[in-house]
């Protein structure tokens, strides 16, 4: 009769995680013998789809405290402030492509700077230089969003790595702050994998890195 190291090899083999089945079996030096007889007896592990997982992962971004999004003021997102009557230029300087921006009301409302108080010193190296940028945060919060997520892969431990995008959610801003946060330069999204064990039957995030 086959002891229990035979019977986590076997159950790895029914559950498709042939791999470390192997890895356990030559480190073991176990003997694959009468394998009908526990074969019956492992649980097979219930699948996990990329729709499971975006759903465990989902749930926990919804547990977390809600967060603003950081937006790169470049100077197309400059000129669409002023638009939005999002700031006004306070403060003109000789080297003509320097000003100062404050905060309007309006703007207030919309973000805050990361710095703190509410002028927002624009200071480009020159009048063509346009990767001078500044950030902001939105003053509005809201929950991360699992998006983009692949099928579930097998690790050698028995556990599942999934991958996705974390992405800033703009849904509770303003219309015109949402479109300054598309302007290029902005990072809506960071690749992350998702980390799924088995727990008592079912599969639980285990982290996300």
């Amino acid at each position: 009769m086959l002891g229990r190291d035979n019977q986590t090899i076997l159950c790895a083999v029914r559950r498709g995680n042939v791999k470390n089945a192997l890895r356990m079996w030559v480190l073991g030096g176990l003997a694959l013998a009468g394998t009908g007889v526990f074969l019956a007896g492992c649980k097979s592990a219930p699948d996990l789809t990329a729709a499971d997982a975006q759903k465990l992962i989902q749930a926990k971004y919804d547990q977390d405290p809600p967060v603003p999004a950081t937006i790169l003021l470049n100077d197309i997102g400059m000129r669409q402030g002023v638009t939005a009557k999002y700031w006004d230029r306070s403060k003109a300087y000789p080297i003509r492509w320097w000003a100062d921006f404050k905060l309007t009301d309006e703007g207030k409302k919309a973000v805050k700077l990361l710095k703190g108080g509410d002028t927002i010193e624009w200071r480009p190296d020159s009048a063509e230089d346009k990767r001078f940028a500044v950030e902001v945060q939105s003053v509005a919060t809201s929950h991360l969003r699992a998006r983009d997520v692949k099928d579930p892969q097998n690790e050698a431990d028995g556990t599942k790595s999934v991958d996705f995008n974390e992405a800033v959610n703009l849904d509770g801003l303003p219309a015109p702050l949402q479109d300054i946060a598309h302007n290029p330069g902005n990072k809506l999204a960071t690749k992350k994998t998702a980390t799924f064990v088995l727990d008592n039957g079912a599969w639980k995030l285990q982290g996300i890195s």
